[in-house]
């Protein structure tokens, strides 16, 4: 018993990993509320779900709060665009949807609109890591996002799978909305990640191994 319940055991490890999960996620609602703020805390939500959450290179309200602060003004600049796509292919999917449902000639129109609308989903999160990840402008990175994310389309179904996931959890069962935006970008962290060292320079790797490294040393002390 004293094993499972150790502070290095699995188990207390998982119970860490979902209270902070949940934490995150109060922090995202909240810091989202005045809604001009949703792109800066979600930039900070996945910044704090890897350094925090998955990395513990770093407490989760100084990654959180230190992310947001340092890409707020990005951020708010950013995510109008991300927001206005998405409405208007959200507001698409609905209208073909009732066309299709009433025999309208354009109801084809409906499942084309629909992976767009998930394409875009995906593209929104790529959006938040890779401005919590890097630097550069909104142009920079809007369209950099979209090139990671298409250069490696099934890559981008590890994104949008948890993503859909997390949805389905917290229409479901809306209490889940307090573990999901943490657990989700959590969970896509790993590919992100992956997609990003693909594309780093050399000496950003090595940076890299040499933290991640130094962490690994100082675990095993």
């Amino acid at each position: 018993m004293k094993g499972i319940f150790g502070y290095d055991s699995p188990l207390m490890g998982a119970l860490t990993a979902i209270g902070d999960c949940i934490c995150l996620s109060v922090l995202w609602i909240v810091f989202s509320l005045p809604v001009v703020t949703i792109g800066a805390s979600t930039t900070a939500l996945y910044a704090a779900a890897y350094h925090a959450v998955r990395k513990k290179d770093s407490g989760l309200w100084r990654a959180f709060w230190g992310a947001f602060k340092e890409n707020f003004r990005r951020s708010t600049l950013l995510w109008p665009v991300v927001f206005i796509v998405l409405a208007l292919l959200t507001a698409d999917v609905f209208i073909l949807r009732g066309i299709r449902a009433s025999g309208g000639a354009l109801g084809g129109l409906y499942y084309i609109v629909l992976v767009l609308w998930l394409v875009g989903l995906t593209w929104a999160v790529y959006v938040a890591a890779y401005a919590a990840r890097f630097s550069g402008s909104v142009k920079e990175v809007l369209k950099f996002a979209l090139q990671l994310m298409a250069i490696h389309p099934i890559k981008a179904l590890g994104v949008l799978l948890p993503l859909l996931g997390g949805l389905a959890l917290a229409l479901l069962a809306p209490f889940m909305a307090l573990v999901m935006p943490g657990a989700v970008f959590t969970v896509v962290s790993f590919t992100t990640e992956r997609v990003f060292r693909l594309h780093m320079r050399p000496e950003d790797l090595e940076r890299i191994r040499g933290e991640e490294s130094r962490e690994e040393n100082t675990d095993d002390q």
